[in-house]
This record gives structure tokens, sequence and C-alpha cells, in this order.
């Protein structure tokens, strides 16, 4: 919605007086509804704050959404798509009639070669579904038979900011909503004391040097700006400015905001500007997250069986096992949306080494996630995403060796996998090539996968859209779309 059509269904006291008569009709027309539907409307206001009333378009199989996002984009040949033939074209050229003249960065287009780099890590199959998984992920491989894996997922961009834009928002540039505060749009929120899209971006031991994060990734881009995503810091106060400043009570504290709110809605009356509501909102929700976040990150009282699920880092603060476990008192509280942002995916070179810790970081905390959301009856109704923006070619970037070797980034197909939510565990899309370079059956687009998300939480994607620049604006953007059906 627009602001100025914001601005229009703003409720003053001329509009009050000016629409009564509408008022008076809806009053006479809601009471031969019958009561019972008069409950379930009273019911499901009590159970739900804002949203739209639409919602949800038909039964949801999920009640809320994590991403795991590995951010770099994960080499997809070394974790989850096994190529054994490659073993034997160590060094030999990518033939020409696999490349088809496809694009490569400005990383790589400068080699006069583009020798083949096998896996040096060893796959073997795991669970009822027989699923390869590679000795980087010991831990992940208990939890195969929930896991539904997209093994030809393809994207546009093919460099970072581009790419994680479009995959956040539908979009390649800036300024779109995230897919979290679409979410938040639709469904509402089910807490008052806790933002209902909740974003971290933990520690990683990989390549040191990542891949800038902006706000704006899970920001409200033209929907209402209190449908942003709100960051939990590792250091710190987790949110920015949450306690009190020196000399401040909270009792003075409750007492500012209520002068203050007084003030807005003074001016909320007179301009009926969306931004003052949202402002409103936002100071109120902030009061209370003084009390509700402290609350959140205090794992002391977390038993030491649930936190050995997450590994031994789940009590450092900012790790992935914490964000992990943090996810998942969060979706006990309520939040509907949360993402984790992992970087230093991106293995240029000394791929071997850099990827062991980056898997190192996720492997084990990934299970306990899953296994512990199984425990509580909750990963029926949670579901989740992991992947990054892209994959990676199977030609090496830099020097080859069977010990070492890089790799560049490659849109054209990569691995993601979905779990929980009415995700059937055990199934697969897709098929990439002997080189996992180029799909060669079913193809996943993002937005395929988003709209699958929607879908889970019980929203029709055609019909959540709002008017904005001309198009009607959604979360998959203007191309063609599908539903993975085959993963319900």
């Amino acid at each position: 919605m627009n602001p100025m059509t914001e601005t229009c269904l703003q409720m003053t006291r001329r509009r009050l007086f000016g629409t009564g008569i509408h008022a008076a009709g809806t009053a006479a027309l809601a009471s031969l509804l019958g009561a019972a539907n008069s409950k379930c409307a009273i019911a499901e206001e009590r159970k739900r704050r804002g949203g739209l009333p639409d919602l949800p378009h038909h039964p949801p199989t999920a009640k809320r959404f994590i991403y795991l996002f590995m951010n770099g984009g994960p080499a997809q040949m070394d974790m989850y798509d096994y190529k054994p033939l490659m073993n034997d074209l160590f060094d030999k050229d990518l033939p020409d009639t696999i490349r088809k003249g496809q694009r490569i960065t400005t990383m790589t287009s400068g080699q006069a070669r583009f020798p083949i780099a096998p896996s040096m890590f060893k796959f073997q199959q795991h669970g009822q579904c027989g699923r390869w998984v590679s000795e980087l992920l010991p831990e992940t491989t208990h939890v195969v038979d929930d896991m539904s894996f997209l093994y030809s997922v393809h994207t546009n961009a093919i460099n970072h900011d581009p790419a994680v834009t479009y995959i956040q928002t539908g979009r390649e540039l800036p300024g779109w909503p995230s897919m979290g505060s679409w979410l938040a749009y639709g469904l509402g929120a089910e807490t008052e004391n806790l933002p209902n899209y909740v974003v971290m971006t933990p520690s990683w031991t990989g390549r040191k040097s990542a891949q800038a994060l902006y706000s704006r990734l899970w920001g409200s881009g033209f929907l209402p700006p209190d449908l942003q995503g709100v960051a939990l810091r590792a250091k710190g106060d987790p949110v920015l400015y949450i306690n009190n400043p020196p000399g401040l009570s909270s009792a003075g504290r409750r007492s500012m905001l209520d002068g203050l709110a007084k003030l807005n809605a003074m001016q909320l009356e007179k301009f009926g500007d969306p931004e003052t509501a949202a402002r409103m909102s936002q100071y109120e929700m902030a009061f209370r997250m003084q009390s509700s976040v402290p609350e959140l990150t205090d794992l002391s009282q977390e038993p030491k069986h649930v936190l050995d699920l997450y590994g031994p880092e789940a009590t450092t603060p900012g790790t992935f096992a914490a964000s992990c476990l943090l996810a998942r008192r969060l979706c006990e509280r309520g939040v509907q949306c949360i993402q984790l942002f992992h970087r230093g995916w991106d293995q240029h070179a000394n791929l071997p080494n850099d990827l062991r810790n980056q898997c190192r970081d996720v492997d084990r905390a990934t299970r306990g996630l899953i296994e512990d959301l199984k425990q509580r009856d909750m990963l029926k109704d949670t579901v989740i995403l992991w992947g990054g923006e892209f994959g990676r070619t199977v030609y090496c970037q830099g020097d080859l060796s069977r010990e070492n070797y890089g790799r560049d980034h490659h849109p054209l197909c990569f691995t993601m996998w979905m779990a929980g939510g009415g995700i059937q565990g055990g199934r697969s899309i897709g098929m990439t090539d002997d080189f996992s370079y180029n799909v060669v059956q079913d193809p996943v687009g993002i937005a395929d996968i988003n709209n699958t998300i929607l879908h889970c939480l019980g929203i029709d994607n055609k019909r959540m859209s709002m008017k904005f620049q001309g198009l009607d604006a959604r979360v998959t953007g203007v191309e063609e779309y599908r539903l993975l059906n085959e993963l319900l």
C-alpha cells in the first residue's frame, strides 16, 4: 500500500462522522451474520495483531518461517550435489559444450583455462531416502530424512549484492520489501512483545573477509516501516538503545512515552500520516522489548540436554549455534519470521580449508534446530529453508592442486533444502549435469521457492499484492512462478 492510500485509510474525527452512516450499515450487516461467525472473528482478532483481513487464503501447514541463509554462495558439488565422474577429469578444461558461452565473472574471465576441480571430499548415502552428503556435514546426515532437496535452483545475478537482494525481495534492485516484511504485512503478529521479523548475523570461521550486509535486505521497502526486520546483535545490547540511558528510570521513560504519544496522536489526527502511526507503534514495541528481549536471550534456564543438541558453542553469544537456539526460542514466543545470515561462504581460493570451517559452524547446530523443533512438536508447523544466493563453479579459480582449489560464482545451478511446515522429508526436485554446471531436469527459480513458502503459510501469492509504480507488486516479482507440489 502506498503512502497516499494509507493516508486515506487513516481514521480521523472528520472521517469518523463522515462515514458514520456506512458504519451503521456495517453493524446491521454484521448482526445478520450470526453469533458463531462473530465469535470466530473475535477469536481471530485476539490471536493475531494486524495483517490482512482475508488471510489465511487457505488452511496453512506452517505458522512460522526460519531462513538459514549461507551468504556468499556454498559450493554445491562439495556438499550435496555429488558428481563422481569429475574425478577422472581433474585439471581437464571445462568443455565448451557445457559452458555454452555463458557469462563468467571478472575474477576468472582473464584465466587462460578453466580447469575442472573435482571435490576432494568423500560422499556417502544417508537416511532412508539415500541422500548423498559429503563428509563435511556428518551431523546433518542424521536429519536428511526430514529434508527435501532442491538440486536445480537457478538465479539471475552473478554478483553478491544483486543476488542477495533478488533472493530476499524478488528484485535485483534495492528498495523493495523483503520476504519477512511481506509476511508481517499479510499475517500480522502473534506477539506484542517482540517484532514479527527478527534477523541475526552470526559469526563465522571461514574466510575472514566477507560480503557486507545492509539493513535494506530485511527492510520493508514501500510497505509500512514498522514491518521491517529487527536485527539482534551478538555484542552489547541485543537491540540498539534498548536499555535506558544513565539517569532515566523505567517509570520516567514510560511517562516520556505517554507524553510523546499524545503529541503524535495530535499529529496523526491532523495529517493522517502512516509514518506517525508506525512511529508510535515502534516506540511502544521498544518499551515492551526492554523486558522481553533480555528474557529471550537469557539461556540459563535451558537444560543441558537441549544445549548439547546445538553443540558446545550454543552458549557463546553470536555463534551460529547460539543463533539457532535463539531462533527456536523466538518461535516459541510467537515470532513468525526468523532469518540467520551466516557469512563467509565466498571461497574463491583456499576452499577446502575455509569450507571445512564454515560447515563446522553450521553442521551440528542445524541438526540441533531440527531435532529440537521435532521434540517440541514444532517442526510440523515451522518451515525451514537453507541455502545461499548462488552456487560455485566446477572449474577452478586460481591455482589448482589435488589438495587446494577455489571456485567462482555460479548462478546457473545450486542446491537448497527445505524442511518442516508441510514439506515432506526425503524428497528432491531437479538434477544437474555431470559437471554441476547446468540444470537438466525440473529447474527451480527463486520465485518458485518464495511462492511455496507463502503457500505453506496459507497465503495465495496472487491475492497478496500492493499497488506500487504501476504494478501489482508482490514478493515473487513479475516473472512466472510455480508451486513446488512435489515437496508438499
